[in-house]
Parts: C-alpha cells; sequence; structure tokens
C-alpha cells in the first residue's frame, strides 16, 4: 500500500518541500534488507529506520518483514538530518494499514524519534513554516519544543506533539490536540530592545560614547584602539542597545538564520534584540563567513542584522580577515559547492578593537611602550589596507582616570538617550534613500552618491584639503570622512554638512595618519 506525506528542507535560510512516498509490500528473501530509502538520503535519514523500529516496538506497532521503500522527492535533493524519522513512521504505519490516517497527505509533518516514541526539536522550524504556509496545508506537526518558533508564522495551524501517538491521533482525524496559538506581535513589542547593559555603566569616556553614536547612526564600521583595560570591550558591547529597535521584518529574518542553526530554544521563539557576536581570535574563515561540507551560516551571519565584534583584531588570521571584505561590501556571503549554491544575509556592523602595540602601551600617557623599533608598524600591518579602507571611524581610547573611575555618581548619558537620536538620524537617512534600492543608511552610499549628497562649502573643501595634505592622510580617507561628516550632519539636523562637522570627521581616521604607527 502506497502513503504519501510532506516534509521539508532546508537550503541556505528557505526551505523547500519534500514529498515522502512510502510503499510497504513484497516479500523479502531470507537474509536480505527489507528496508530502502532513496532520493540522496543521508546517513542520519538512513539510520532513522533503527529508530523508527524500536519506537514502534515501545508503542505497540510494528515493522512489518515486508519490503518496504521510501522515495524522498525531488530526487535531485540531499536530504540531511534526523527530522524525516515522523514522517516516515507515520508513513510506515499507513501504509501497512496500522493506522487509518487518512488525512496524512494534508500535513506537513518533522520531527526526530527518541527510542521510546517521544520526539526531539529539529532545526529550521521557522523557514519551514514559512514555506508550509505557501503550500496551503491543513497544518504543521512537529515536536512541541519547536511549536511556539512556528506559531510566529501567521495563518497556519501548528500542531507541537510530544510524542508519536499524539501525531498518530492529529492524521487520524482527532480533536484531542489544537493548534498552539502565540501571538508574535505582542510577544515582539514586548520583548524587543530589552538589554542588560547601558552606556551608563561606561565611566568617562564621553568622546568614545560620541564617536560610537555616529557609528551607530549612520552604519559606520569602526575600530577601537587602546591599552589593555581602557574600556573598548565595555564599549563595544554597548554599542547594540543604542541601534534603533529591530522592525518585526527584521526580526523574522534574524530568527531564520537562528533557526537553521538550532540557536532557538524552546522558550525564544523571536529574536527581538540585535545580535551581538564576538567569535574568538582563533575561529577558521568557514566559521566566520560559513560553510562546510553540508553549508551552515557562519558568525557573520549570525550577526545579520546586528554587531559583529572582533576583540584583538590583529590575532585574527589573515586569511580569516579577508574573507570579510567581499561580505562587508555585498552584505551577504555566497557558499558555492559543486552542486549547489547558498546566499547567507550577512548585513552586520563591523567593530573591532586592537592594542596600538605588541606590548599593549604604544601612545600611553603614563606608561612606556617597550616595543622595538618598527615593531608597531609591524603590528598594524596584520591588517590589510583594504579591510581598513571599510573601517569608516578609527577611535584612539585612552584610559579612565581614578577619578573618574571612583565617581559614584550615575553618568548623565543613557543608552535610551543616545538611541532616540540614532533613530531620528536614520529616519532622516531613509528619507534621503528612499528611491534607492538596498541603500539604508550613510555607511552604504556609493562613490557617485558620495559625490552628490556631500556637497561641502569653499572653506570645508579648503579644511579637507589642509587636513589631507598636512596629516598625510590616504586617499581612501577622503569618501570615509564625507561620510561620516554627513552622519554628524544628520545627527544635528543640518541640511549641510558644516566646517565643524568636517572637522570631527576629520579626527576619526587616526590609522590613515602617516607616522601614526612611528
Amino acid at each position: 500500500m502506497l502513503s504519501k506525506s510532506y516534509a521539508g528542507a532546508v537550503t541556505g535560510v528557505d526551505a523547500q518541500r519534500i514529498t515522502l512516498e512510502v510503499n510497504v509490500g513484497g516479500v523479502v528473501a531470507l537474509g536480505k534488507q527489507a528496508w530502502w530509502v532513496v532520493g540522496l538520503p543521508d546517513s542520519a535519514v538512513k539510520e532513522g529506520f533503527q529508530r523508527i523500529d524500536a519506537a514502534f516496538k515501545n508503542n505497540g506497532y510494528r515493522m512489518m518483514r515486508l519490503k518496504t521503500v521510501v522515495n524522498m522527492a525531488p530526487a535531485d535533493i540531499r536530504k540531511e538530518g534526523s527530522s524525516y524519522d515522523l514522517p516516515i513512521a507515520l508513513g510506515v504505519l499507513r501504509s501497512s494499514s496500522q493506522i487509518v490516517a487518512k488525512d496524512l497527505s494534508k500535513y506537513m509533518i518533522m520531527g526526530e524519534l527518541s527510542l521510546d516514541g517521544s520526539l526531539r526539536p529539529i532545526k529550521g522550524a521557522l523557514p519551514i513554516a514559512i514555506m508550509a504556509k505557501k503550500t496551503k496545508v491543513k497544518g504543521f506537526i512537529l515536536p512541541l519544543q519547536n511549536a511556539k518558533e512556528a506559531a510566529i508564522v501567521e495563518g497556519l495551524n501548528v500542531y507541537g506533539v510530544r510524542n508519536l501517538e499524539e501525531a498518530i491521533s492529529i492524521v487520524e482525524g482527532e480533536d484531542k490536540l489544537k493548534p498552539f496559538v502565540y501571538n508574535s506581535r505582542d510577544a515582539f513589542a514586548n520583548a524587543k530592545n530589552s538589554y542588560n547593559v547601558d552606556f551608563s555603566d561606561v565611566k568617562g569616556q564621553e568622546n568614545i560614547k560620541r564617536a560610537l553614536e555616529i557609528s551607530a547612526a549612520g552604519g559606520h564600521n569602526v575600530i577601537l584602539i587602546g591599552p589593555p583595560g581602557a574600556g573598548k570591550t565595555m564599549l563595544a558591547k554597548r554599542l547594540p542597545t543604542i541601534l534603533p529597535p529591530l522592525s518585526l521584518d527584521e526580526a523574522l529574518e534574524t530568527t531564520k538564520i537562528h533557526s537553521v542553526t538550532g540557536m532557538l530554544g524552546a522558550e525564544s521563539a523571536l529574536v527581538t534584540a540585535r545580535p551581538f557576536r564576538a567569535p574568538h581570535h582563533t575561529i577558521s574563515d568557514v566559521a566566520l563567513v560559513g560553510g562546510g561540507s553540508n553549508p551552515n551560516p557562519g558568525e557573520i551571519s549570525l550577526a545579520h542584522n546586528g554587531v559583529l565584534f572582533l576583540d584583538e583584531l590583529p590575532e585574527f588570521k589573515r586569511t580569516v580577515l579577508e574573507v570579510l571584505r567581499q561580505p562587508m561590501e555585498m552584505r551577504k556571503v555566497t557558499i558555492s559547492r559543486a552542486k549547489i549554491s547558498v546566499d547567507y544575509p550577512a548585513s552586520f556592523m563591523l567593530v573591532a578593537s586592537m592594542n596600538p602595540c605588541p606590548c599593549g602601551y604604544y601612545n600611553h600617557p603614563d606608561k612606556d611602550c617597550v616595543c622595538g623599533p618598527g615593531i608597531v608598524k609591524k603590528y598594524l600591518n596584520k591588517i590589510s589596507g583594504p579591510l581598513l579602507d571599510r573601517i569608516d571611524l578609527h577611535v584612539e581610547v585612552t584610559p579612565v582616570s581614578y577619578n573618574e573611575l571612583a565617581d559614584f555618581k550615575p553618568a548623565e548619558i543613557k543608552s535610551k538617550e543616545i538611541s532616540e537620536r540614532v533613530v531620528l538620524a536614520r529616519q532622516i537617512q531613509e528619507q534621503r534613500f528612499r528611491k534607492q534600492k538596498d541603500i539604508y543608511c550613510n555607511a552604504q552610499m556609493s562613490s557617485r552618491m558620495v559625490r552628490e549628497l556631500c556637497q561641502l562649502s569653499e572653506v570645508g573643501l579648503n579644511l579637507l584639503k589642509t587636513a589631507m595634505e598636512k596629516l598625510q592622510l590616504s586617499a581612501r580617507a577622503y569618501d570615509r570622512i564625507l561620510k561620516v561628516a554627513r552622519t554628524v550632519a544628520d545627527l544635528e539636523k543640518a541640511k549641510d554638512i558644516s566646517v565643524e562637522h568636517l572637522s570631527e570627521a576629520i579626527q576619526y581616521r587616526s590609522l590613515d595618519r602617516e607616522g601614526w604607527a612611528g
């Protein structure tokens, strides 16, 4: 007897429908294999028959000693993972007439079986749920731990089941289980932009807070240079608290990526705060960008719509840093294999930090640098020019004095106050780029747009020319200065870039200055 059910396969951050056809019938010769799975299954799919067999025995069912063939279509797409256990098990039960299940083909079904028949959570529940809604199935049956995540999709009946018996009751048409209800809009409104840190925690460093405000307002990448203990990491961790709140669409897009990697727990159905990813400097290029034999998102995709923080930037392998260049420009990463090519979104703000030299005390106001001649320059050269070219703000962080640390008065600037100014600046940019495709903030402007939108007065042109010559700034600093100046003007709600705005932007190009590293 033939039965049909549907499941989903995740490719990139999207899913497509997989049709599972199960046929049970035909005598099997003694000592020959009885169970077959075709359609490019991996080892985890094939091993599922052992889990299904044990689950049947422990729940009063039998795996018939008849020829059982499972076809997973389309057959040219590789099927990976253990989440096909449940649809295969239900198909075998119906094909062997152990259950009636007339509605089996009306559901999208996913789940990994334990040997006792209970269900384990799966990866990629959200993109599969989105696909299920498009295919207009009667409902989506999946493990209870993933029900909240899938129920984010409005207009889809989601059935969270604990075990095989509950799944059988649904496909047999019994009404014991009701669809899982989750109001994603209310949950998002109540939880969005909830952080445990705040800029008011940072003592002093007002000039660094100002630089990060500009960075957030224009979407600019930033690098913090300073001695150990100056507060670089502390400041970077608080940058997401001043970014504009996630919109619901951004939250869904970010949640899809975390869902594919299995990083969403049973209680966290929706990512409501901007991600902050801080990989260690020993990370490989594949782990950072994504990929592998079975492609998965990397850290830069997990930081999508948020912040990627690279602490001690020169300590990262050069090959790792170089793979960042294209994603920073294109805001996506493409993973290509012989038979498949997938795109992962990677629109993130890069925040990097570094010591100015190996010992950490070059240019320190109180301590002497013990690095030999040329060592500082060599240390800085670990970061390539093309990568620095994509970092708009170079900010020198100086140590906080004892008096500032010992002051128990709360800081005047809180994240909420800074965020309000950032949001207003972003609204100005949104209006400015309303006719531009995929341009949302000043940092994303092309050179042509910089020429059109960052016009300077005669005094401003002379100031920029003088700065370029006296500070011996490189040519790549020119566009970056204008973009940052445009953001400073937006924070001041100014239509034109003034000399004051330009002056502030010029000071954020430390690493471009000839002779800065000796």
